[in-house]
């Protein structure tokens, strides 16, 4: 066996654990602390720390995914301590090591066995990401049965919660005088005091939203805009079509999130992007959209396939621009240099949501900050408002969105390859639209059209800001977005009333009148009032203030933009959004201008 090093320098969080741990010298401690929070350096040092002084004998570690098996290995490595990642059920300890990493599917297969080796000798076990311990209840039986009798039990987690009430194996739950039993940690670090640390990166969520339309199987077409107030069913309707890669929103949106890593990179040359897909074939279909826009091969990660661990490790070894995966980079793959993603997913539960953005987190440079792009659905929006919020696992009250059905969340947990068609459902198009910007728990409303000088102002964010820097510079760009829409209402009902005046000086029909019953033509928005708009392109621009006024009130109060969105409505009359008239719009931004 080698002799353990000290390690590298650990971080206060790190020191603080780790000083918890050999105070008390457990059994059992869990520690808590957000992706990118180096929850691997603190585990190896206490580790080689037990190795070193004989507290222990072997090291096991039990991680989610054969790829992970190596990247702890080669880490433990820099620790002096010597982790064998290729020990299968079928084969003996090998005596050169000081440990092995396995699965939790290996030890599910074969509890015994594994349960002879932790017990052969005084074992540290490490249990990495342990909420995947109830994933299945074969995989939570079997890590029990396998390690039930070791000396010391090390649980790692990023997001100790779960959807569901599978009870995670050696972890305390206590009452929380409600009937409700809630997960109780050892040590908590969470994404908030990393970023107040500069642990972690700040993260800056562009959401997307757009008109969708779809198609049933009676042939009866249907259009819904993201974002809006909708019933479950459009919700999932609206966004499986805005993710269909034969559609114009996601080339928008890839297009908008490369323009975007192109400006990281001019202050951080090797910055990657990550594109999360739902399954293989959307996955390697936005493939073949960046490979028409990046100048470097673009790498597809597909977890079933053979090689996926090397794609992983050769693109964040490379400068590669892009890599495309399904849900195996979401959680434990650690690639420093990704700094925009695109979450082009269905999922939309909070313990996938906070590891897919944990990818992007993981802090280098002083400054950096990342971008993730999103559809503006309302679970996500909720989910990126809520990134600094630290939760529990509690059993008998899972952390479901309210209003979601079971088949939505069903969907949503789908398995990461699993084809995803629906024989009743056709989609048609959909169009994109930066809808607001999320940082620190505040919304920013900055609807704009893809493709437009707008948008790409806010793409060109400088890829260098600390946390404080990009609050500051958002605020001060809704704040101009803002002054410039009131100065065009203003100038547009200047243009009104000058154009009646002149109307009813020369004898002639105030302008809208000749138009008819129908409304075709109506007085012009811009300061000159010469030339009219038409009622198909004045609406979408009203639709755009008042999405703009939502975002901006949802920023101040804190409260989702369907319940704004509902308010106004209940406050002025009228139908959903969508259905709403010039004139219902106008009323709306009234309401809503005056909060």
């Amino acid at each position: 066996m080698t002799v353990p090093s000290a390690g590298p320098q650990l971080r206060a969080w790190q020191q603080e654990a780790l000083d918890a741990f050999l105070a008390e010298m457990p059994r059992d401690f869990l520690a808590v602390a957000t992706p990118g929070a180096g929850k691997t350096t603190f585990a190896l040092t206490l580790a080689s720390r037990l190795v070193e002084t004989k507290a222990v004998q072997r090291v096991i570690v039990v991680v989610p995914t054969e790829h992970l098996k190596h990247q702890w290995s080669d880490a433990a490595k820099r620790f002096g301590l010597s982790l064998d990642p290729n020990f299968t059920n079928s084969s003996a300890v090998n005596a050169a090591y000081d440990g092995i990493v396995v699965t939790y599917a290996q030890v599910s297969m074969h509890p015994f066995k594994h349960h002879a080796v932790a017990s052969a000798r005084r074992t540290l076990v490490i249990l990495d990401e342990i909420h995947h311990a109830g994933d299945s209840k074969s995989w939570g039986d079997g890590v029990y049965e396998a390690y039930n009798d070791v000396e010391h039990r090390l649980a790692l987690t990023g997001t100790p919660f779960r959807s569901d009430d599978s009870q995670i194996p050696f972890v305390r739950y206590d009452e929380d005088g409600e009937g409700h039993l809630v997960s109780q940690s050892d040590y908590t670090y969470g994404y908030a005091e990393a970023l107040r640390d500069g642990v972690v990166r700040p993260v800056v969520f562009l959401a997307y939203s757009g008109e969708a339309q779809w198609r049933d199987s009676a042939g009866e077409e249907y259009s819904a805009r993201l974002g809006e107030p909708l019933n479950p069913e459009q919700t999932a309707k609206a966004w499986r079509t805005a993710l269909d890669p034969k559609g114009d929103w996601i080339a928008a949106v890839l297009t908008a999130a490369h323009t975007r890593l192109q400006k990281v990179r001019t202050n951080m040359p090797d910055a990657g992007g990550l594109v999360i897909a739902t399954n293989k074939t959307t996955a390697r279909a936005y493939a073949r959209i960046l490979e028409r826009l990046s100048s470097t091969p673009v790498t597809v990660v597909l977890s079933d396939e053979a090689g996926a661990s090397e794609r992983i490790d050769e693109f964040s070894q490379s400068t590669s621009e892009w890599m495309v995966a399904v849900r195996m980079v979401s959680e434990g793959v650690d690639v420093p240099r990704l700094a925009v993603g695109v979450y082009a997913t269905s999922a939309s539960t909070p313990l996938f949501f906070a590891q897919a953005i944990g990818r992007f987190v993981r802090s280098r440079l002083p400054g950096e900050s990342a971008s993730v792009f999103l559809p503006s659905v309302p679970v996500l929006l909720r989910l990126a408002e809520d990134m600094e919020v630290s939760r529990d696992h509690v059993l008998g009250k899972p952390h479901r969105e309210s209003g979601w059905s079971d088949e939505l969340l069903e969907q949503a947990n789908r398995t990461q390859n699993e084809p995803d068609e629906e024989p009743n459902y056709q989609a048609i198009g959909a169009s994109a639209e930066l809808d607001s910007l999320i940082f620190d728990g505040s919304t920013y409303g900055t609807p704009t059209v893809a493709g437009s000088e707008e948008e790409q102002d806010f793409l060109g964010l400088p890829g260098l800001l600390d946390a404080e820097q990009v609050k500051t510079l958002l605020r001060k760009r809704q704040s101009d977005q803002l002054d410039a829409r009131e100065a065009e209402e203003r100038a547009r009902k200047a243009a009104e009333r000058e154009a009646r005046e002149r109307a009813k000086v020369l004898g002639e029909p105030a302008p809208g009148q000749a138009a008819g019953s129908n409304g075709d033509i109506l007085a012009s928005a811009s300061a000159g009032g010469a030339a009219p708009v038409s009622a198909g392109e004045e609406i979408p621009q009203l639709r755009k203030e008042l999405n703009a006024r939502v975002a901006i009130v949802a920023g101040k109060t804190g409260r989702p933009h369907g319940a704004i969105h509902t308010e106004a409505r209940k406050a002025c009359g009228g139908p959903p959004t969508a259905l709403c008239n010039a004139e219902q719009l106008r009323e709306r931004i009234a309401y809503l201008r005056d909060w």
